[in-house]
């Protein structure tokens, strides 16, 4: 499996990046109460936070279907891989954007989890990307 993965460092990166979606999986489905009292959201947030953690649960399935399952591997699976990286992308944009244009949805429990996280997460889906090329974009 490492060498699957291009060496350890690869496949660590890539354990931890859908460790991450993983948690944010069951805190906004499985958790939910607690997710949303602990940023103040209030429970009419409730299904659109299951909604979102419904996009992550079904990435983790997918990485853990490449990882384990999938009989090509990692072979010719660029579009999971750019899906994820412009899906973090896109959320840390966002997020930053709504951080500088105003008060919307703030109050005294908002973190700057909300831009840190995906901001993490877009660095590691990057390399994962990048170190990964030559499997990912393999029979293009």
């Amino acid at each position: 499996m490492i060498d699957e993965f291009n060496g350890i460092i690869y496949l660590i990166i890539f354990i931890v990046h859908f460790a991450g979606y993983a948690f944010y999986a069951f805190r906004c489905v499985l958790a939910t109460k607690e997710f949303v009292d602990q940023y103040g959201m209030g429970d009419g947030a409730a299904i659109i936070t299951r909604f979102f953690g419904g996009i992550f649960f079904g990435s983790v399935l997918m990485a853990l279907w490449i990882m384990f399952i999938r009989p090509q591997g990692l072979e010719g699976s660029w579009a999971f891989f750019n899906l994820i990286f412009l899906q973090n992308l896109g959320v840390f944009l966002v997020s930053l954007f709504a951080n500088r244009q105003g008060s919307l949805g703030t109050n005294e429990k908002t973190s700057i989890e909300g831009y840190i996280a995906p901001g993490v997460l877009t660095i590691l889906s990057a390399i994962l990307c990048y170190g990964l090329a030559d499997k990912i974009y393999l029979n293009l």
